[in-house]
């Protein structure tokens, strides 16, 4: 898989970016809204890599690629996380000092018109806890809608959380 915007492409993890996705994870706001997602080594991030690039083969898992910029900078990622029956979650990070220029928003916004016709999706959730401020904000400009604001479960702790819906808007493609 390869998208390009006119600032970024997206496209398949490779181990050679270990180091990248092991540094880029290490930033403050990961730690306190994804802490699942920090590798504290090279060799944890290398293995994960590794998993996510298994998963592109069988299609069954979460899926996650890689945000580059044009010369081959990793800043980040973005993934569709299958959740249940059938339901999708996006998911994003731009590492912190790439943050504040618009980079998830471009991201998104290509990953899921081109994800979501391949997978067959109409429709796909963001969910952030109301205190993450830029993640909603990103999902705001990508074209998500609110749909919930309350108490729900995140990273397996019951916290206050925001659940956004994007719907694919099919005469994009017209």
């Amino acid at each position: 898989m390869r998208i390009e915007t006119e600032r970024l492409i997206i496209t398949e993890f490779n181990v050679s970016m270990a180091e990248s996705v092991h540094f880029n994870s290490l930033d403050d706001d990961t730690r306190r809204f994804i802490p699942d997602e920090v590798f504290e080594t090279v060799e944890i991030a290398k293995e994960t890599i590794e998993f996510l690039m298994s998963v592109y083969k069988t299609g069954v898992g979460p899926l996650v690629y890689p945000v580059l910029f044009k010369d081959g900078t990793n800043i980040g990622y973005v993934q569709l996380v299958p959740m249940n029956d059938g339901i999708f979650e996006v998911g994003y990070h731009i590492a912190k000092a790439y943050t504040c220029k618009g980079y998830a928003t471009e991201a998104i916004k290509a990953f899921l018109r081109y994800i979501m016709p391949i997978r067959n999706i109409d429709k796909v959730y963001g969910i952030c806890v109301t205190e993450n401020l830029a993640s909603i904000k990103v999902l705001e400009k990508a074209g998500f809608t609110k749909k919930f604001e309350g108490s729900g479960l995140y990273q397996d702790k019951e916290r206050k959380i925001c659940k956004y819906i994007y719907k694919l808007n099919k005469n994009i493609f017209n």
